[in-house]
């Protein structure tokens, strides 16, 4: 028995570091969104073993892929004796700040409930999630939501308004931990308006979700990787209300509110070489 499933990406509308736990666990406060980009999983049923596939050649695929992960922590925590094959079609830019990796171990725990009839519910999903990664179970939850503690607290909220959205990443890969540990290094940082977010959001004014993106971990990695100002400048050059990198980084994304503005802006960032991997999109719930 076959299924199918998209994995959704994500961009942070805010990201804010609030703390570090003693285990080096950082503490965040952040608003979560899900958009119409997407890898494509296929999963069969197998007696027990796991057997990763996909036609992106950049990842491992043995016991170091959290699909592989998600697997074995259903085997071991449910006492399932079957495993998986997985084909993993990747359309989501990798180490692009976008949960690309967490969604894909979203998906799989999602398929092995489903294909092994374990009615487990999204709560003990979630649960499970975080063993694996701190942004698991806001993938497994999806839509607009504000994620505190590790992650792992998660408060859905009411859909953010619907916008146009310009996401670039630059031909370059970022290590979340490095990003997080260059922060610890950094004092007065500017935190943004997390509740202000929130507001903006409730209200439905998308000029107001625009107006208030923010993202802290900026000012780590810009400093290292100039080319995501460049991106987000040119983004404001073509005409979008703001812009702002996602998540840990390199990836940038701009909000429009034309079509033609839009269409005109990928076109520009295209031809400029700034960024390799370019979508248009908008979000998803």
């Amino acid at each position: 028995m076959g299924y199918q499933r998209k994995a959704y990406a994500k961009v942070n509308l805010s990201l804010d570091v609030t703390g570090r736990l003693d285990n080096g666990y950082h503490l965040v406060d952040m608003i979560m969104q899900t958009v119409n980009i997407y890898d494509e999983l296929s999963f069969e049923r197998t007696d027990g073993e796991i057997v990763l596939e996909s036609d992106c050649g950049e990842l491992p695929l043995d016991e170091n892929n959290l699909i592989y992960k998600a697997i074995r922590l259903i085997q071991e925590e449910c006492g399932v004796t079957g495993g998986l094959r997985v084909f993993l079609k990747k359309n989501i830019p990798i180490a692009a700040g976008m949960a690309g990796g967490s969604t894909d171990c979203a998906a799989t725990l999602m398929a092995m409930d489903e294909l092994y009839g374990l009615k487990l519910g999204t709560k003990r999903l979630m649960e499970l999630g975080v063993k694996l990664g701190a942004d698991v179970p806001y993938c497994i939850l999806g839509g607009t939501a504000r994620a505190q503690g590790i992650g792992e607290k998660l408060t859905r909220l009411p859909n953010c308004p619907t916008m146009k959205l310009l996401v670039a990443k630059p031909d370059l890969n970022v290590s979340t931990k490095e990003v997080y540990t260059g922060l610890d290094a950094l004092e007065n940082l500017p935190h943004p308006g997390v509740d202000d977010m929130v507001c903006a959001i409730e209200s439905g004014n998308g000029r107001a979700v625009a107006a208030g993106l923010g993202n802290v971990l900026e000012c780590v990695t810009i400093p290292l990787h100039p080319v995501i100002r460049e991106i987000k400048d040119r983004m404001l050059e073509l005409g979008a209300i703001n812009s702002l990198m996602s998540g840990s980084g390199p990836t940038v994304f701009g909000i429009y509110e034309k079509d033609e503005e839009l269409q005109k802006a990928y076109e520009a960032l295209a031809e400029s070489g700034l960024a390799k991997q370019i979508f248009m999109t908008e979000p998803v719930w």
